[in-house]
């Protein structure tokens, strides 16, 4: 189980201090008695030698001592974290809001940033690159255009796609079928599913021609299909056939074994991030687990924790993309779309492995 780091002895502070541990931010403040300053934890000035800190609980307190606030990290005003995040926020909002695709040079001189250090700061905080979100912003104007009328040809260039081919491009990531299929609720695109009983309780598989596309669990048969058929509305949705009921047969053995069964195709959908998120997922030993913050630093975007758990709840094909291995920093198993009892059992049919 992981334990959450609560920086009360001296010596736990100072690590943090060498190591710039975003972890403690908030949680205390040095000082330098050489400069009569104090900072934040991660504060990226130089570091002063140990025999010259001490340590506080507030910057009151440090002030109270005599020290002065840093120029630097700015100890009584908002965190840098959130400094970038407002910046991050800003450009997110001019990319919606613009008419044109903005460049990566205006995108940073809005926010009064040199292009490789907005570049940077938007990568670290968001996960993703602003040609990525700006991809994905298209994308999501795309499908709404294709929602409201169905038109392809107006949805490519409502969206801001330049040429008509940069959208077939991309029409397949980003929509798991072709673009006339998702502007209609998925007509033509044929799903086959089975509601089985599982170790965990009823369970629907659903698949394209693709992979697996949906895992879901729940309590009757009714509410399972009225769940795909909301997903996809217009879809010709089947019961699966002998070769269909051959992936059933994997997913069922992999609920009650606790594998990934990483030989099955999936086609599951979602954002660059999204993506990146649920690879990881699958990289996850099995009877092992991981926290939400330290998978947000292996995807180096280790203050997008919120980003990653808001991926594992959006993933629609539990224990196949295993986000049940993924626990908060205390060690709680909070946040399991499938029910907290389902991720227990799930991980406790792993530990016996």
């Amino acid at each position: 189980m992981v334990q959450m780091r609560n920086f009360v002895s001296e010596k736990e502070k100072w690590r943090a201090v060498e190591k710039k541990d975003p972890r403690a931010e908030g949680r205390f403040f040095y000082a330098v008695k050489s400069t009569g300053v104090y900072c934040r934890p991660n504060c990226a000035a130089k570091l002063a030698k140990r025999e010259n800190v001490i340590f506080f609980e507030t910057p009151e307190e440090a002030e109270s001592a005599g020290f002065r606030a840093c120029k630097r990290c700015r100890p009584k005003g908002d965190s840098q974290a959130e400094r970038e995040a407002e910046l991050v926020l800003r450009a997110c909002e001019l990319m919606r809001e613009s008419e044109k695709n903005l460049s990566l040079d205006e995108l940073a001189q809005a926010v009064g940033l040199s292009s490789f250090h907005f570049q940077r700061m938007f990568k670290r905080v968001s996960g993703v690159t602003p040609r990525e979100y700006a991809m994905q912003l298209r994308d999501e104007r795309a499908r709404e255009a294709l929602r409201r009328n169905g038109s392809v040809t107006g949805a490519i260039y409502e969206a801001g796609y330049n040429a008509s081919s940069r959208f077939y491009e991309r029409s397949g990531k980003m929509l798991g079928m072709r673009p006339k299929q998702f502007g209609e609720g998925g007509v033509g695109q044929v799903i086959r599913y089975s509601i089985v009983e599982s170790a965990l309780g009823l369970v629907l598989i659903a698949g394209t021609e693709c992979g697996i596309c949906l895992v879901h669990f729940g309590e009757t048969e009714e509410a399972l299909e009225n769940s795909l058929r909301k997903s996809f509305s217009r879809a010709r949705i089947v019961k699966g056939d002998s070769e269909f009921k051959r992936w059933v047969k994997m997913v069922v053995q992999s609920i009650k074994e606790g594998e990934s069964a990483k030989s099955l195709p999936i086609d599951l959908r979602g954002t660059v991030f999204q993506q990146r998120v649920w690879k990881e997922l699958r990289e996850i030993p099995q009877g092992t687990t991981t926290t939400y913050s330290k998978l947000a630093e292996k995807l180096g975007t280790p203050r997008a924790v919120r980003a990653v758990a808001r991926a594992c709840a959006t993933n629609d094909v539990a224990v196949l993309v295993p986000c049940h291995r993924v626990v908060r920093s205390d060690g709680a198993l909070a946040g399991y779309r499938w029910g907290i009892d389902r991720k227990r059992r799930l991980l406790a049919s792993e530990t016996k492995k």
